[in-house]
């Protein structure tokens, strides 16, 4: 079975333009740039794209004590101390940063709120400080999950935030932070990034295709429904907005509603898995804890103005992979095997 796209790969794939459907975003940015949360799919996906393009000069930070991390570049220091994050501006002068730091962990965030605010706002008030006092760019990734959802989602951005678990709290103080903290930068609402992971069992595709690859089951939600977008195409935008001059908030989700159910449905056919290994539920029949969202679709008209093109192609890109019921991923075609490295090739 194929393995595991590593980091050396994902740069490769970030250099390859040949067949990138949106348009190329300005190449300048200010260097040099720093790049938080990268043991996440949208940092770790995006050092690669900036790695592949300005070299050396693009940093990654880790968490102390962060382990097997296979990616040139990076440093360990505590984001959630801002002597820290000081002492590192004045060691290396970053002109531009992307933050794409939190913890995503549901569970763990309601559990302990505490830990959830250290790493969702604290880590991004200090970052703000530090771009103003710096004058260094600053582009932060908020999330969906600021909204509980409703029927037919599709929040804009001048909605005000509705989250109903600990995490969508602490990202929504944390947009808070960033408008009071450095009004110069900008936030953009991301979904879910569709992309490998560093440790091959976080985000979306990795977590749901490392229990399909050891035969165990995978039970998603049908009524939990997001905007998810390729990595490479969230990786443009955060060029784009690095490049520019724009300062606000702004919803950066994909132009395809997809439940999570439907993600797990393309994800177990795509690599060619059991489609017994595949189970769905209502969000009603969940435990409590945490609270799920519903539908928290996100409207991203906005930015294709601000940009000037629309920079999302849709996830999954084949329409041949847009399942049409809750059956569709065990009905394949005479042939149709599906394989790991055509589930990273199509879905990544």
């Amino acid at each position: 079975m194929a393995q595991h796209p590593c980091f050396s790969r994902l740069v490769e794939k970030s250099r390859d333009q040949s067949n990138d459907p949106l348009p190329t975003p300005a190449p300048h940015i200010p260097l040099p740039l720093l790049i938080t949360g990268i043991t996440g799919v949208a940092g770790y996906n995006a050092l690669a794209w900036f790695q592949s393009r300005f070299g050396d000069q693009v940093w990654g930070l880790l968490p102390p004590g962060t382990l097997d991390f296979n990616a040139p570049n990076t440093i360990m220091c505590s984001a959630e101390s801002y002597p820290e994050l000081h002492a590192l501006f004045e060691k290396i002068h970053f002109a531009s940063i992307l933050d794409c730091a939190g913890n995503c962990a549901l569970k763990a965030c309601q559990l302990d709120p505490k830990i959830a605010w250290s790493l969702n706002v604290e880590i991004i008030s200090n970052l703000a400080k530090i771009s103003k006092r710096y004058s260094a760019r600053l582009v932060h990734f908020s999330v969906d999950m600021v909204y509980g959802g409703r029927p037919g989602g599709n929040y804009r951005e001048e909605e005000p935030p509705c989250p109903v678990n600990v995490y969508g709290q602490t990202m929504a103080e944390g947009e808070k932070v960033v408008a009071e903290e450095d009004p110069f930068a900008v936030t953009l609402r991301i979904s879910m990034p569709m992309g490998p992971s560093f440790n091959g069992h976080a985000g979306a595709i990795d977590w749901i295709a490392s229990r399909f690859r050891k035969g165990r089951y995978a039970t998603l939600y049908y009524d939990e429904v997001r905007t998810p977008t390729y990595t490479d195409c969230l990786s443009r935008v955060a060029h784009a907005f690095l490049s520019n001059e724009y300062h606000g908030l702004l919803n950066a989700g994909g132009v395809r509603p997809v439940s999570l159910y439907e993600m797990a449905q393309i994800i177990n056919r795509a690599g060619g898995f059991s489609s017994e290994l595949l189970f769905g539920l209502m969000k009603e029949e969940s435990c409590p804890v945490p609270p799920r969202v519903s539908n928290c679709t996100l409207d991203s008209s906005r930015i294709a103005q601000v940009l000037g093109y629309e920079p999302f192609v849709p996830w999954p890109r084949e329409e041949s992979l847009v399942p049409d019921d809750r059956t569709w991923h065990a009905r394949r075609l005479p042939g149709e095997l599906g394989s790991v490295a055509e589930m990273y090739r199509r879905l990544t």
